[in-house]
C-alpha cells in the first residue's frame, strides 16, 4: 500500500484482516506506525530509503508484490507501485492522477501486469465488509485520530495539500480535539 492516509490505512486494515502480508509505504513515521498497528508486516519510510522504493518492496516481498495499491494518487507513488510488482502482478490506482503521468508501459507489457482503477468499494461487497466490522475483524473507529469542529474545517481543508496529521480527521458540529 503506497500512501498511508485514510484510504491507505483502510486498505492496510482490510488486507491484513483478510490474511494478506501487507507492506506499507509512506514518508510519515506516524502514518507508518498506524499502518503497523493496523496489521502491516513491513513498513517502509520512502524518504529514508537508500535505494528505490521498488527495490525495497522487492526485497521485502521476495521478488515483488502480487498486488500494489496507490492510495495517494501522486505520480511518484503510482509509478513506484507499478515498479514494485512481480510478474503478473496487479496495480490498483485509487483516485485520479494529473494529466501527463507516464507509466512504465515497457514493464507493464513485459511482466504482463494488470492496471486497474478504483473509486471505491462496490456495493455488493458491503455485506461482507459490514460482517467483518460487526465481528471486530475490522475496526474503522481506530482510523479516526482527530475530531474537529465545523468552524475549523476551512483551515483543515486549506491544509490538505501540505503536511498533515495521521489517520482520519472527522468534522463534527462542535469538535472534541484528538480522538480517544
Amino acid at each position: 500500500v503506497h500512501g498511508c492516509g485514510g484510504v491507505g490505512l483502510s486498505a492496510v486494515m482490510i488486507a491484513a484482516a483478510c490474511g494478506a502480508r501487507v507492506v506499507a509505504v509512506d514518508v510519515s513515521p506516524g502514518a507508518l506506525e498506524l499502518a503497523r498497528t493496523f496489521g502491516a508486516a513491513v513498513c517502509l519510510d520512502a524518504s529514508a530509503l537508500t535505494g528505490s522504493v521498488a527495490e525495497a518492496v522487492h526485497k521485502a516481498t521476495d521478488g515483488g508484490a502480487h498486488l500494489s495499491l496507490d492510495a495517494l494518487g501522486a505520480p511518484v507513488t503510482c509509478v513506484n507501485s507499478v515498479q514494485s510488482l512481480r510478474r503478473q502482478g496487479r496495480h490498483v490506482q485509487v483516485g485520479l492522477l494529473p494529466d501527463g503521468v507516464r507509466l512504465p508501459m515497457d514493464r507493464v507489457v513485459a511482466l504482463e501486469l494488470e492496471i486497474l482503477g478504483s473509486h471505491g468499494m462496490a456495493a455488493h461487497a458491503y455485506p461482507e465488509m459490514m460482517a467483518m466490522v460487526a465481528s471486530g475483524a475490522l475496526r474503522p473507529d481506530l482510523l479516526v485520530t482527530t475530531e474537529i469542529g465545523l468552524d475549523e474545517a476551512p483551515a483543515a481543508l486549506v491544509g490538505l495539500g501540505g503536511a498533515s496529521g495521521t489517520g482520519v480527521t472527522v468534522i463534527t458540529p462542535h469538535g472534541t480535539g484528538a480522538a480517544q
